[in-house]
């Protein structure tokens, strides 16, 4: 057990809000590439380059993370993510951007694999691991607050030919984490001689063990249809300007913190998959609204912009929570590679939903934008119950 939660609490946290911009960030470059006529198809792939290697370089970083340590990969994640976003403001051509998300994803496959290992190997205990994951996870949505408020207040100012240079403020974040890193004793695994992971996955996977993949696949499917297109979908659909959507669009995100927030400090008090069922619940119930507003009021209603932000409310707890039940039962030695599939299936989801949403909207579709979420929600609703229906089981 950690003997300084606050100590090691405000680097995990920073680092989360470090990976939370830069992964978040799609939204604007999506927003300001197709000013700059860029099609929504090769936008809609561009999330593909940040998500595959995600995918791709999460079950080698578990060797990587064994042989180095969590502390000392996650140094080297932050110093590359902190050098490519000082050179990013200097760099035009589209290509990069493309070379930029796949640096970026592969620092972040192994930053979160770091976070959640250093997470389990110092907690037990499964709804005080949900409290500090919730807390955690809960800095991500203050990045894409940030990226948002931050990026939409320079889009919209006289300097807004400048607005990659925002991205200078993750190099000084990406610097601070790692001084406060440096300056920390953080309690490592113990390192194991050889690791096999192919042995280690069979050993792993069983039924249930899919079906929760399967959960945060879906999760992050839907997390990703709001995060990177809402601001697109508020500017082409609803008709407001492109400061506007993004301000309305950090909302979400406010609103996501605090249900995290409020999460980590209620979850205790609660079961987890009841309380994860209620969350859902109230989604669907929003959702409605919604729908009925379109398609009874008028579809380009003003309200919307205020509704969609509550989901945040409610959604944002889905991940952690799910997380933190499974990887309780998870054995300390296996943390680093259980991550690294949650890491694989949550990149896969975000990529997939790019690219139908690419399709939403470069088919003119916007109008089934809500009846489009509806129905990820409602698949993620029946998986969780089987899931829930099993989950005591051992893994």
């Amino acid at each position: 057990m950690i003997s300084n939660h606050s100590k090691i609490s405000l680097p995990l946290k920073l680092t989360f809000l470090i990976f939370s911009i830069v992964l978040n960030c799609m939204g604007i470059v999506i927003l300001q590439l197709s000013e700059a006529k860029v099609t929504y198809e090769k936008l809609g792939f561009l999330e593909s380059f940040k998500d595959l290697p995600i995918a791709l370089i999460s079950l080698f970083a578990v060797n990587f993370i064994s042989r180095f340590g969590t502390k000392k990969s996650l140094i080297l994640a932050l110093t590359i993510v902190g050098i490519c976003s000082l050179i990013l403001p200097f760099v035009e051509v589209f290509w990069f951007y493309k070379l930029w998300f796949a640096i970026i994803g592969t620092c972040f496959a192994i930053g979160k694999i770091c976070v959640f290992g250093i997470i389990r190997n110092n907690i037990s205990e499964e709804k005080s691991l949900a409290k500090t994951m919730n807390s955690v996870e809960a800095s991500f949505m203050i990045g894409i607050f940030l990226v948002n408020t931050g990026f939409g207040w320079l889009i919209s100012s006289q300097f807004s030919q400048f607005w990659k240079f925002g991205f200078l403020s993750v190099s000084i974040l990406s610097a601070i984490a790692i001084f406060l890193f440096l300056k920390l004793p953080i309690a490592e695994p113990a390192k194991i001689e050889k690791e096999n992971i192919i042995k280690d996955l069979s050993t792993l996977f069983n039924p249930l063990l899919i079906i929760f993949l399967a959960i945060i696949f879906s999760i992050v499917f839907l997390e990703q249809s709001f995060n990177s297109w809402l601001p697109s979908f508020y500017k082409k659909h609803l008709k407001v300007n492109s400061f506007f959507a993004l301000q309305a669009s950090s909302f979400l995100a406010l609103f996501s913190y605090i249900g995290r927030t409020i999460t980590a400090n209620i979850i205790h008090r609660f079961s987890l998959s009841k309380y994860y069922i209620f969350c859902i619940s109230l989604i669907v119930i929003v959702l409605a609204i919604i729908i009925g507003i379109q398609f009874v009021d008028t579809q380009d209603s003003k309200a919307l912009l205020f509704l969609f932000p509550v989901i945040g409310l409610f959604l944002s707890p889905l991940y952690p929570v799910i997380n933190s039940k499974m990887i309780a039962k998870i054995d300390k030695s296996k943390a680093n590679l259980f991550t690294s599939l949650i890491v694989i299936f949550s990149s896969l989801g975000s990529s997939v939903s790019s690219i139908m949403m690419a399709a939403l909207f470069g088919n003119q579709l916007l109008s089934f934008y809500s009846v489009y979420i509806l129905s990820s929600v409602l698949v993620i609703f029946i998986i969780s119950l089987i899931y829930f229906r099993f989950a005591d089981e051992k893994i």
